[in-house]
């Protein structure tokens, strides 16, 4: 079983770097929709949204094909902001030229499901969160741990809600589960909750003059250590 998923895991590469950037000719877009249904798993998204709203003109998702992207826009959003980050693969080729035929207005601010996020990242989220037009979208890949992880901050930082009420963005209801690597994202605000419970902080001050990434990972991958 390994050989196989390490062959799947090669195939992909190649495939990755073959549809870098190439959506004009043919054959580019051809490989670049077959990366991007099979190996970034498009096909499993037609259907499957994991779509909710997160506050008032705020929603989240999974990464969204064509026809979902058309139907948020009729449904008023304006906006999207990318929790992926912008790139040269196609997943992120095929939402900028979607984006652009639809008129909707594109926003990147990249955080990750496996690693903590640095502080100008999440500072720059937070600057997205006030600037970006609404109503808006924000999704990642499946929709379970960057979109939960910035549908939390969104609701702390924006709307001031207490870190117990916004946490339910982060749960089984949306495929993520803290146990795994994705927990890191969870470990942030645990970070945050033990710091505030003995010197009380808003999280964005938290974030801007406390937090540092590089303890986020050590002590997670310490915890996992120990589980």
């Amino acid at each position: 079983m390994g050989g196989i998923a390490e062959t799947f895991k090669k195939i992909e590469r190649r495939m990755r770097k073959a549809v870098r950037g190439d959506l004009q000719s043919a054959s580019g877009r051809r490989k670049a929709r077959l990366q991007y249904h099979v190996f970034d798993h498009a096909f499993l998204r037609v259907f499957w949204t994991n779509f909710d709203q997160v506050a008032d003109g705020v929603y989240r998702s999974n990464q969204p094909t064509f026809a979902r992207f058309a139907r948020y826009k009729k449904l008023g959003v304006k906006s999207v902001l990318n929790l992926r980050g912008a790139s040269v693969e196609s997943p992120y080729q095929f939402e900028r030229e979607t984006c652009e035929k639809l008129g909707l207005k594109l926003v990147n601010a990249k955080i990750y499901a496996r690693k903590a996020a640095g502080r100008d990242e999440l500072l720059h989220l937070i600057e997205c969160f006030r600037t970006i037009e609404k109503p808006f979208l924000m999704h990642c890949k499946s929709g379970a741990d960057r979109a939960g992880f910035a549908s939390v901050l969104y609701l702390m930082v924006i709307e001031g809600k207490t870190l117990d009420e916004a946490r339910k963005h982060l749960s089984a209801r949306y495929i993520h589960f803290k146990w795994t690597k994705t927990g890191i994202v969870d470990h942030i605000f645990d970070m945050y909750e033990e710091f505030n419970a003995h010197t009380p902080m808003p999280i964005e001050d938290w974030i801007a003059t406390v937090y540092d990434k590089g303890e986020a990972n050590r002590s997670f991958a310490k915890l996992r250590g120990a589980a």
